[in-house]
């Protein structure tokens, strides 16, 4: 099962003199990831590098801002794969303090920083949503409200026409079980839409 951050955190590294400011954080996609570092470039415009990796809704990315090819996004971006993140950028700002520490110099750094932030995150697994669209006779509706309410839908919208629209978000596991639930209790007055 994937797991996410419920919020980002942060750790420094010196090495050499050189600082590795690293965070992990939360984030849908490669989008929000790319506002997230150029934000980063902008508030440490000093900063020798700003390298990042990303896993995010099938996206992947290992950027190594101008360090040797393969020592700072690749390291970062399997730290993240071995602890089974979705949903998540690491970033890493360097401050070059003068002494240069190699290839694998490198590769430790990245991957340590990475790897202590990740330490202090608390981790959340990762649940499949489903959408799912019903109506119902206005009588229903009421009852259709206290049987979702005990489902925690992520997500509902109610529109109200000739009948009650249903729109709603909950866990994948829990949609066989609701949806008989709700088939057998609204005696066949509701009706199941294709979720949009």
């Amino acid at each position: 099962m994937p797991y996410t951050l419920a919020q980002p955190a942060h750790y420094e590294l010196v090495i050499k003199k050189s600082r590795f400011l690293a965070a992990v954080q939360p984030v849908a996609d490669r989008a929000a990831a790319q506002a997230i570092v150029a934000q980063l470039k902008a508030e440490h415009p000093d900063a020798a590098h700003v390298c990042w990796a990303l896993l995010a809704g099938g996206q992947s990315a290992a950027v190594d801002d101008g360090e040797p090819s393969g020592t700072a996004g690749r390291p970062m971006l399997e730290v993240l794969r071995h602890q089974e993140l979705e949903g998540v950028l690491a970033t890493v700002v360097r401050y070059f303090g003068g002494v240069k520490l190699g290839a694998g110099g490198l590769v430790r750094a990245y991957t340590d920083s990475v790897a202590q932030a990740l330490l202090l995150a608390e981790k959340v697994a990762q649940q499949k949503m489903c959408s799912l669209r019903c109506t119902v006779p206005y009588a229903l509706e009421g009852h259709v409200r206290r049987v979702l309410a005990a489902y925690t839908p992520a997500s509902m919208e109610v529109q109200h026409g000739s009948l009650v629209e249903f729109c709603f978000s909950i866990v994948a596991s829990s949609e066989a079980a609701l949806v008989a639930q709700l088939n057998e209790s609204c005696h066949g007055q509701l009706g199941w839409l294709r979720a949009e």
